[in-house]
């Protein structure tokens, strides 16, 4: 199976590729190594092309290493979110990083990360900032938060800029995801809604159907 190469790779080649095979991205944030590990098995056996470590502190970027790690066994890539410096644009890439993520639009953040080979999904929120990140080549955006701004959001921001595809982030889970992609986003990410048993399956059935069979039982 091809998974996303981001080595050298636009930022729209990289997320076009992965949300092709799934419209899921999975954030694990706040979790153990362990528990970040085995989320990150689970959500690649279902499907999921993306998997998200946000690493605000130094203890996350311990679980972002091991999510890498084990994402390089399996041709998965593993993201950093969270990164609002060029800092933490390093640190990601130190660590492995397959791509960054981040809540807001920061030139500096994106122009390191494009310095570093690494595929940025940029957080938008207003026209302005979808604009400002269209312009500089970014077509695939965090809209941030997604619940906040509501789905009728989605089909606005459609009109002026055709071209743009926006992953739903924030306040997206099993129950509201398909209401996201049929409004007008092109995939969602969930991190806290996972928290429940069995989340982590009803979310990739309602972003993209029915997933591949696994072994085992699957909790969230």
């Amino acid at each position: 199976m091809t998974t996303p190469d981001p080595a050298g790779a636009a930022p729209d080649a990289f997320f076009d590729a992965a949300f092709a095979r799934c419209p899921v991205m999975v954030i694990l944030r706040g979790r153990s190594v362990e528990e970040t590990v085995e989320l990150c098995h689970r959500a690649w056996e279902l499907g999921v092309a993306l998997v998200e470590v946000p690493i605000p502190d130094a203890a996350a970027v311990d679980a972002l290493r091991a999510a890498v790690a084990a994402g390089r066994a399996q041709g998965r890539p593993v993201g950093a979110g969270t990164v609002r410096t060029p800092a933490q644009v390093r640190i990601a890439a130190e660590a492995g990083a397959a791509f960054t993520v981040s809540p807001d639009w920061v030139d500096s953040v994106a122009e390191a990360a494009g310095e570093a080979g690494l595929p940025h999904l940029p957080g938008v929120a207003t026209a302005t900032e979808v604009g400002r990140a269209t312009d500089r080549g970014h077509r695939w955006l965090k809209a941030f938060p997604a619940s906040a701004l509501g789905t009728a959001w989605f089909s606005a921001m459609s009109g002026p800029f055709p071209h743009a595809r926006f992953v739903a982030v924030g306040g997206v889970g099993p129950d509201n995801a398909a209401e996201f992609l049929t409004a007008g986003a092109r995939a969602v990410g969930a991190g806290g809604a996972l928290r429940r048993d069995g989340a982590l399956r009803r979310l990739v059935v309602a972003a993209a159907g029915r997933p591949r069979e696994t072994s085992g039982e699957e909790h969230p």
